[in-house]
């Protein structure tokens, strides 16, 4: 298992802020995400890569666990320690994975099961997998005269898997491998993170009833939306003319481009509504949350001899 160096991932330092981290998260998922390099395997992983940087330098608990487990990792690099011979198990347990009383199970893995489900590294799985190799279990007592008889039921396993924003505007599906074959597991188009998707009797139990299994669904951030329950968020930059005069800009959607109308004497900030280009509503058939659409108006930050004529034409006029 590598080491991973999210900072550098991200190109941000280790002192960064929240914000600085946030920014350079934006910049770098809108220059490699999917949908702006079709087919590009290369940007693909880069995407992953940088997603699951996010993922741990985001979160305040995970990134001082993160900066924790570097220290360690950077003592015994600087003791001399030889590439390939560290004892990641004993890291695991200095930084608490072994806590909580949650049971790490080794089924070769849950990560069998599905593959490379949630496009996560060993390393993040090992020390941030929230969901993965988690088991919990059920158990109902009857009371039998003087006493209490437990009846224990099959254990419940939960797995954590990370989806795409656009992946859950449209639904999407992961391959199950069980029992010898696959099967197609379908998560369903408006899932928000924490969303569980049981699947039935897919953990063998050796001869005993089988367990079923929870996907655990986290929609992972996406650089051109924020996502507000069923609604979403963007910004668009419109430039000062089509701001004072009106016109149209077109706007980005998950469902494709659309024009939105901009009247005349649009403010800074000021917020549109496009109904029905949000979210689905998760069980609702035909139903969406909204888009609100922020305007971001730029200013021309070099004006000509002709238009700084026009503009002082226009501020004698306005007083």
């Amino acid at each position: 298992m590598d080491y991973k160096d999210y900072y550098k991932t991200l190109g941000v330092g280790e002192k960064a802020s929240t914000d600085d981290i946030k920014k350079a998260y934006r910049k770098l998922a809108m220059k490699y995400h999917p949908d702006r390099n079709p087919g590009d395997k290369k940007a693909e992983d880069k995407f992953k890569e940088i997603n699951e940087a996010n993922e741990v330098l985001s979160d305040p608990e995970k990134r001082a666990r993160y900066d924790q487990i570097s220290n360690q990792y950077s003592s015994w690099q600087q003791a001399g320690g030889q590439p390939g011979s560290f004892s990641w198990d004993d890291l695991f347990k200095g930084a608490g994975g072994s806590g909580g009383g949650q049971t790490r199970v080794d089924m070769n893995n849950l990560d069998d099961m599905f593959g490379d489900m949630g496009g996560f590294s060993d390393f993040f799985r090992t020390f941030f997998g929230s969901g993965g190799g988690q088991r919990s279990s059920q158990s109902s007592a009857r009371s039998r005269g003087a006493g209490q008889r437990v009846q224990r039921q099959p254990a419940v396993y939960q797995q954590e898997v990370t989806i795409s924003l656009t992946e859950a505007f449209k639904g999407t599906t992961r391959m199950l491998e069980m029992n010898g074959s696959r099967k197609e597991i379908r998560i369903p188009a408006g899932v928000k993170t924490g969303t569980k998707v049981r699947v039935a009797g897919a953990v063998s139990n050796g001869g005993g009833a089988a367990s079923d299994l929870y996907l655990i669904v986290k929609v992972a951030a996406d650089p051109r939306f924020e996502r507000r329950g069923n609604d979403l968020f963007t910004e668009k930059d419109i430039d000062l003319y089509t701001a004072l005069l009106g016109g149209e800009v077109e706007v980005e959607t998950l469902s494709g481009k659309v024009l939105l109308k901009v009247p005349e004497g649009t403010q800074p900030g000021q917020l549109f509504r496009l109904g029905g280009k949000g979210m689905p509503i998760l069980k609702q058939k035909d139903k969406f949350g909204n888009l609100l659409v922020k305007a971001k108006v730029t200013l021309p930050k070099k004006l000509t001899a002709e238009q700084k004529k026009r503009f002082e034409e226009l501020r004698g006029l306005s007083k």
